[in-house]
């Protein structure tokens, strides 16, 4: 068995993935409602009672 290949990182996209902005519907109600929550108040008020 063979050991897997080292990711290194270059900088350039890889020219068979696409970005998830460029797939999803960015004016579906979803996307617009998670662009619309101040995620850092919610991460500052629940963080300290969340673990991972």
């Amino acid at each position: 068995m063979s050991k897997p290949r080292e990711k290194r990182e270059t900088g350039e996209q890889d020219l068979f993935r696409s970005r998830l902005d460029q797939i999803i519907n960015m004016k579906h109600e979803l996307v617009r409602l998670a662009q619309a929550i101040d995620w850092p108040v919610l991460e500052e008020r629940f963080g300290a009672v969340y673990s991972d």
